[in-house]
Formats: structure tokens, sequence, C-alpha cells
């Protein structure tokens, strides 16, 4: 499961940042990405994580009962002396959250957001995408802020603008992905005024009105990028490094996106390393 971090837009634990932050930051996407595969059926055969949870192997395919069954696993990492949790990427986590001061909300939030695409499939509004995204991608970027000890409210509103950056432009990224798992993140409304249908979302390469309406979100969730982006020149030292590259991560994927006429349906289309580290100098330079 850790080893999809290598995957992400965006470095998620580099090499460069304290040893400390880099083991909190990895326990805190090990728990993210276990949510996620729970959520979307991704788990490795065998119900072995079921069972961990103290249910049935053959209810690990139950993705709700999963979620549940983590739920309150996940409340006893913050419990007091006693039974801890059972998984055991949870009790990696419960280190972090003690020495961290986390408290349980965002990873609440995460659970939420997967309870939350098994019952919603389609989003009808712009807005209705950014509430989703309060839950599945704005926790992660406060986890970061409480592991570093730099939470304020401002920051909060800029690290929030750039993880739902992020998270758009994955959505952007995985259109022809989160079909197949019968998901569309793209908002209705969008989708009728540029004239796309579900069918052309389904096809082999993008038509010329799917393009369009791509681009158009691309340019939201850059928008969403830029009014992060100040967060990155209100830190200091390797965080200043570490959050630059999460916006310059979500910047490069969106050039990606421009570089292959915005069709995304043959497969997600990928910053190179180059790229990435461009867009993360060019970061620099203007929060620097």
């Amino acid at each position: 499961m850790l080893d999809k971090a290598a995957h992400e837009n965006f470095p998620v634990a580099p090499f460069f940042v304290p040893r400390a932050w880099r083991d909190d930051l990895m326990a805190v996407y090990g728990y993210a990405r276990l949510v996620d595969d729970i959520g979307d059926g991704d788990l490795a055969p065998g119900g072995r994580d079921a069972e961990l949870l103290g249910l049935d192997p053959a209810q690990s395919d139950d993705r709700l009962t999963m979620l549940d069954a983590f739920e309150a696993d996940l409340h006893r990492v913050f419990n007091g002396p006693g039974t801890g949790p059972r998984h055991p990427l949870l009790r990696r986590l419960r280190p972090t959250v003690r020495r961290c001061g986390l408290t349980p909300e965002p990873f609440l939030g995460l659970i939420e957001a997967n309870r939350q695409d098994q019952r919603v499939r389609r989003y009808s509004t712009y807005d209705d995408l950014l509430a989703y995204c309060e839950l599945s991608a704005n926790p992660v970027g406060r986890l970061v802020l409480g592991i570093t000890g730099t939470a304020s409210p401002e920051r909060i509103r800029r690290s929030d603008a750039v993880c739902t950056g992020l998270q758009i432009v994955e959505h952007l990224q995985d259109v022809a992905e989160d079909l197949g798992r019968d998901r569309v993140y793209l908002p209705a409304e969008d989708m009728e005024r540029f004239r796309v249908t579900e069918a052309d979302l389904a096809r082999p390469t993008s038509g010329a009105s799917l393009r369009a309406l791509v681009a158009y979100e691309g340019e939201r969730a850059g928008e969403l990028l830029n009014e992060g982006t100040p967060l990155v020149g209100s830190v200091h030292g390797r965080l200043k490094l570490l959050l630059a590259g999460f916006v310059g991560g979500g910047r490069a994927a969106l050039r990606a996106v421009a570089a292959a006429g915005h069709d995304v349906l043959p497969g997600p289309p990928k910053p190179t390393k180059l790229s990435l580290l461009r867009e993360v100098g060019a970061t620099l330079r203007r929060e620097g």
C-alpha cells in the first residue's frame, strides 16, 4: 500500500524532510491509502484486512461494513490507555497522533468521503464537488500542518484551496478509471453546458466537447492552486520546499493534461520528473 506513494502527483514524504516528519507523513499517507482502498474495493485478496478489524474475511467486500469497522478501530487510536487499535497501520498512526496532538476530525472526514463514494456516484454542481473535496482532500493538508506544527486559520484556508485543486486535477486525470467504477466527478451542470454525455466519457479518446470541458475544469483547479500558493511563502525551510512540491505537483499535472490536448481518456496524463522540478522551482521563486 505504501508503495503507491511514488505514483502520486506530488512528493508524499521526500528525503529532505526531517526523519520524524517523514515517518509521521507516511503514517498519515498509509491511513489515507487504506481508507481509499476500502472505499474503492482495492484491498488485497484473502480478507486479511477484514480479519484484522475483527470481521469475517468474507465481509472484506462489504465496503460500508469495512468502513464502519475501520472507524471503530480509529477511535481506539484516540482512546486512553487500554486496548489499542487492531490494524497495524492504525497502530503505526497512534504515535504520530500523540506526538503531534492530532484530532480525530480529519481522519473521520476521509472515512466519510469514502462512505459518500458508496452512496453518491454523480455530482450535480461544482459546489457539490467542492463539498466532497472538503471531506476527501482537505483533511490531508490539515494533517500536514498539524504534523509540522504550523496550523493557523489562514494557512488552513490556503491549504484547503491547494488540496481541493489537487483533488480536481486527479479527477481530471482519472475520468476513464472513475467511470469504470461507476463514478463521475465532472459536475453534471458543466457536462450539460459543454454538451458532454456519459457516453462521451466511455470512448477511447476525447471529442472536442470533452476536451473543452476538461480544459475548463483544469482552469478552475489552477485558480485554486494559485489561491493556495501563498501558503508556501508563509513557512520556511524544508516545509517551504515540501509545500512547494504539493503545489508544483498539481501544476505539473495540469501541464501534462494540457500537453495531452486535454484528452484524458487513453490514460492519466502524468508529469515528468523534470516538469515537476520546474514547477516546484517556479513556485519557490514566486513565493520565496
